[in-house]
């Protein structure tokens, strides 16, 4: 198994140091495996997308746009 270090903001040590009962990398690895299995899922279903980055910006800007507007936001 590789190993891995990362940051973590003060805040958040804190609160891991508080609770040592966890397995913060049990966590992290889980956290980790559920991203990547999103990404992977990702992949498969766009692998045979003919849209073009372009297309997804603006695809994007639309729902955004959709979204704003039903909230009554500018």
């Amino acid at each position: 198994m590789t190993n891995m270090t990362l940051a973590i903001p003060e805040e958040l040590h804190i609160i891991m140091r508080k609770h040592q009962e966890t397995k913060w990398s049990e966590v992290a690895r889980q956290a980790l495996w559920e991203r990547a299995r999103k990404l992977e899922l990702m992949d498969k279903l766009l692998a045979n997308s003919k849209l073009t980055e372009k297309d997804i910006l603006e695809i994007g800007r639309k729902i955004k746009r959709g979204i704003a507007k039903a909230h009554g936001i500018k």
